[in-house]
This record gives C-alpha cells, structure tokens and sequence, in this order.
C-alpha cells in the first residue's frame, strides 16, 4: 500500500501535503512507526502469556484432581473433576477467541483500501519585492496638418 502512495507522489511521512517532508514530519512518522511496532510486540507477549497461562492450566488441572484424591478429598475431586469439561471448552474457546478476532482484525487492515492524499492546501502569493510598474494609457494625438 505504501508503494502505491509513493508512485502516487504522495508520501505517509506528508502531514501538511506540500509534497515534501521535512524534518518534523519525518520525526513524528518515526516516533509513529516505533509506537505501531511497540504495540505489535506488546500484542505478541500478551498472546505468547495467554497462551502460556491457559496451556499450564489445562495441564495442571488433572494434577489437582489426582492431589485432591491422594489428599482424601474426595468430594473436592469430584467437584473439580466435574467441572473439568466446561473449563477446557472455556479455555479453549477464550484462546480461539482471542486469536481469531487478533487475525480477523490484521486481516482487515492488509485489506484496507489506500489513504488518499489531503487535499493541498491553499498557497499564499510571495509578497512582491519592487513595486508594479505602472502603465499609462495612451492618448491620441490628432495628426498636424
């Protein structure tokens, strides 16, 4: 999508759409640019820790259940045995979930269709450096005789 602007003579770095960057505008799009890959690396560790979490709790489940039963607890076994069903599908389906809107979302912005340029904004004339000349009309003179 950038390549497209770009051979459109319009550049993402533009702000003002004068058809130049200049050193602001090149300093906010980096600033913009390194916040957009900070995010995407916050968003990677937040899914590689849920996943984590959830995978450690799916297997750490049936642990409880035999440490309940080695314990004499045997009412807690049943309990948490019996809830066993219901927490792997919740789990599962909080990750599934999770991943599924995060591709669906990235899906949707590789589609987007591309951000025209600004309009230009108006341009006001250089102020003159000499005076205009002045122009005198012409006067006829009747021809002599």
């Amino acid at each position: 999508m950038q390549e497209e602007l770009t051979r459109a003579g319009y550049h993402p770095a533009d702000a003002n759409g004068d058809g130049t960057v200049d050193d602001f505008e090149r300093q906010m799009y980096l600033e913009f640019k390194r916040k957009e890959l900070e995010d995407q690396d916050a968003q990677r560790d937040a899914m590689r820790k849920m996943t984590w979490f959830a995978l450690w709790g799916m297997l750490l489940y049936p642990v409880t259940i035999v440490i309940a039963s080695w314990l004499d607890v045997d009412d807690a076994a049943k309990i948490i045995g019996d809830i066993a069903p219901t927490y792997f599908v919740a789990i599962s389906a909080l990750v599934a979930a999770f991943f599924g809107a995060n591709a669906y979302s990235n899906s949707k912005k590789d589609s987007a269709p591309p951000v025209p340029p600004p309009a230009p904004r108006p341009v006001a004339a250089p102020a003159p450096s000499a005076p205009p000349a002045v122009s005198v009309p012409s006067v006829k003179v009747p021809p002599k005789v």
